[in-house]
């Protein structure tokens, strides 16, 4: 019956047209290559195309510019689509959100509708049953809310309801292991005695690209869980084995509400308590899988969906690698600024304050680059470590994102990855890293990093801080930390400069040591 049904869905045997939303997202951004693998044609909408340049599948799929809670982008988009992946959520993004996940999931099944699409896919949460939805966490509550929008429009549509995802550089997972490795003894909310049934993230896209070829009478909600039910107290004991970690101290502690225990995660973990907040609160409900009907349409191949064990050391190879595709932040922080970029001499923004510095640099370019390139995360910023340890915290206190997202990537950086509290918003391979703020501000920012070269064909770091101001509290803040500034932006430009000159320095002293060997060798030989 799937056999028929998959050949059903397919177009004389041609890949599918699909839209994928979220393509710069945790899911999305792995979703675009699999369905491409599977011979599928992709096109994606995003607010920003050009956070997708520099994905590995870039040149391989369509991008266009869109926002879901715009009708007109939305219909653009749907031209000729069959399958339509709705694989965003208004997360963390403060109050109110519900209404624009509500808003956006009817303007999506409508113009779905309206172009003729065959499917709409929707990845959403796994809710308990026997629960009236009105005590959900709001979390939930909206995830289960839009998948009904979704089922109740006339096109058919398969909700894929997921509980905890592990795969390397999802929120969840980041939380089990920053929470695991961190924390030896641990004082918990009572919610690590809830039950839950995780899922790899391997498995999740199996099911996703699967579901596109599903026969078109089907439209109907699937739950989809790996085979292992856990609390997640023993989802942190089981990390500790399969990482090598000493057996950790779970003492848990009741008066620790979501709100607080949110805080406690987003102090601990790098996962702001913006995002730790609605994962927290979701965690109050027991989510276990009630059925297996997805394997009827998408069958499980041997040895899969994976077990949570197989699943984490998976996930665990990925990061010691250095192979995370994507990460859970790779999605833009909900309220981050997205205004025109800064040029000169004026820019349309008004008043624009810099901080502009120069060094000439005795390395060449691609020495100097190699530093900017890997500026942040473990590398550090090349300046006060102190000062910028206390502006991260300070940023989480207020709710933030914080130093501690960290890279992706310790050596390369593409544009939309996250960088600490920045996003990498454009890179010119060895002459340009522009960052843009992230961080709780009152007003814009952005950080500037270039590789010139003279007129005498020397070597020159330019260094640029900018910053747009919000109202008479955004002057105040830039005149008041601009004395600061020599210590940590004039450090900065110094030591990156050095860094660049002793990385070429000691690549001389390799190359030197290595004529003396071989000059020392040649000589014995002859001998």
């Amino acid at each position: 019956m799937a056999a028929n049904g998959q050949r059903d869905g397919q177009r004389g045997g041609e890949g599918l047209h699909c839209l994928v939303t979220g393509a710069s997202g945790y899911i999305g951004g792995r979703l675009v290559p699999e369905l491409l693998e599977a011979g599928h044609r992709v096109r994606c909408l995003v607010r920003t195309p050009a956070k997708l340049r520099d994905q590995p599948w870039a040149a391989d799929a369509e991008s266009v510019r869109g926002d879901v809670t715009d009708p007109r982008s939305v219909a653009e988009a749907m031209r000729d689509v069959d399958v339509a992946y709705y694989l965003v959520h208004a997360l963390g993004s403060g109050p109110g959100f519900e209404d624009t996940d509500r808003r956006a999931a009817h303007v999506f099944a409508q113009q779905a509708h309206a172009a003729g699409v065959r499917r709409i896919v929707y990845l959403g949460g796994l809710t308990p049953r026997g629960i009236p939805e009105r005590t959900l966490s709001p979390h939930l509550r909206s995830r289960a809310e839009v998948g009904r929008i979704f089922l109740d429009s006339p096109v058919p549509a398969t909700v894929l309801r997921a509980a905890v995802v592990i795969g390397s550089g999802s929120a969840s997972f980041e939380m089990l292991r920053y929470l695991t490795e961190r924390l030896p003894v641990m004082v918990t909310p009572s919610w690590v005695h809830t039950r839950t049934q995780p899922i790899a993230v391997r498995d999740v896209l199996r099911y996703l690209v699967g579901s596109a070829t599903m026969p078109d009478q089907v439209n109907r909600a699937f739950d989809v869980g790996g085979p292992d039910v856990l609390t997640y107290r023993e989802m942190m004991s089981r990390y500790a084995t399969v990482g090598g970690l000493r057996r950790r101290i779970i003492v848990p502690v009741p008066v620790l509400t979501p709100g607080l225990s949110s805080y406690w995660v987003g102090l601990v973990t790098p996962v702001p308590s913006s995002i730790a907040r609605p994962l927290t609160e979701s965690l109050r409900h027991e989510v276990v899988r009630q059925e297996h009907d997805i394997a009827r349409y998408v069958p499980d191949p041997p040895g899969h969906p994976l077990p949570f064990d197989e699943a984490l050391a998976l996930a665990l190879r990925r990061v010691r690698e250095a192979q995370v595709a994507t990460r859970w932040s790779s999605a833009s922080v909900p309220g981050a600024p997205s205004d025109p970029l800064p040029t000169d001499p004026d820019w349309a923004g008004g008043s624009l304050y810099q901080d502009d510095r120069q060094r000439p640099v005795d390395a060449s370019p691609e020495a100097l680059w190699k530093v900017v390139e890997s500026i942040g995360g473990d590398n550090g910023w090349y300046s006060f470590p102190l000062a910028w340890a206390v502006r991260g915290w300070l940023d989480r206190f207020v709710g933030g994102v914080g130093l501690r997202r960290g890279r992706r990537d310790a050596q390369r950086l593409r544009v939309g990855d996250s960088l600490d509290f920045w996003r990498v918003e454009e890179i010119e391979p060895l002459r340009l890293l522009r960052l843009r703020a992230e961080m709780r501000l009152p007003g814009l920012a952005w950080l500037e990093m270039y590789v010139e070269t003279d007129r005498n064909g020397r070597t020159r770091y330019r260094q640029r801080a900018l910053f747009h101001p919000r109202g008479l509290l955004g002057h105040a803040y830039w005149w008041s930390v601009s004395p600061f500034h020599a210590v940590v932006f004039g450090g900065m430009a110094r030591n990156i400069s050095q860094a660049a000159e002793k990385g070429l320095a000691a690549r001389r002293g390799d190359q030197r040591s290595r004529r003396i060997r071989r000059s020392r060798s040649r000589r014995s030989v002859e001998h």
